[in-house]
């Protein structure tokens, strides 16, 4: 596109308005495609803005003890704490409150809870909470998650203490989804019952 000459004698041609009539689609269909785009594209920018904004807010972070104190998370924020329970330090108050410490085999967490304690729920065994800090050593949880069975441990979980040393499979630990079998039973056919009479 070049430049159109100039008429200085002729106010109502100029340069901006011989620019915009190149710009704008004469056809009045384009147009008005032209005018519902730059109507709707703020929009749907503000709108995933917004949903952006609103995810944000319900981010949950996942850490051991010693990333926690690694972390320094502000007091108040919720997030998930997952380790080990220590041996003997579990016990219940009367107002039945739940008072227990998350390791590794670098930092402890001490950790109250009010509510229902998962059956799988036990000194040594893995435990994943979530609720919010009360202080650097210190949290106050309001869910708390038992692993899966006796040898499954969530991969996050069994990752950390694999890298901080602390991941014993000699106890019968494992890292392996156990199989989805209905009600937890194997299902055994023996070639007896399978073969015709």
């Amino acid at each position: 596109m070049s430049l159109p000459d100039l008429d200085l004698k002729n106010p109502k041609g100029g340069l901006f308005q011989t620019l915009l009539q190149d710009i704008i689609p004469q056809s009045r269909r384009t147009r008005r495609r032209l005018w519902l785009f730059a109507f709707i594209t703020p929009l749907l920018l503000i709108s995933v803005g917004l949903a952006l904004g609103a995810l944000k807010k319900t981010e949950i972070y996942f850490y051991t003890p010693d990333q926690l104190y690694q972390a320094k998370v502000k007091t108040g924020e919720t997030l998930r704490l997952g380790g080990l329970v220590k041996p003997g330090s579990v016990r219940k108050d009367s107002d039945g409150v739940l008072y227990f410490i998350v390791m590794d085999k670098l930092s402890e967490v001490r950790v109250s809870y009010k509510g229902d304690v998962p059956d799988l729920f036990r000194e040594g065994q893995g435990v994943v909470c979530e609720g919010m800090m009360v202080d650097q050593t210190k949290m106050k949880a309001q869910t708390l998650l038992a692993k899966h069975d006796e040898t499954y441990m969530p991969k996050n979980v069994a990752d950390a203490l694999k890298d901080q040393g602390e991941w014993r499979p000699q106890s019968g630990m494992t890292d392996k989804k156990p199989k989805d079998e209905p009600f937890g039973y194997s299902v055994i056919v023996s070639s007896s019952e399978t073969s015709p009479a």
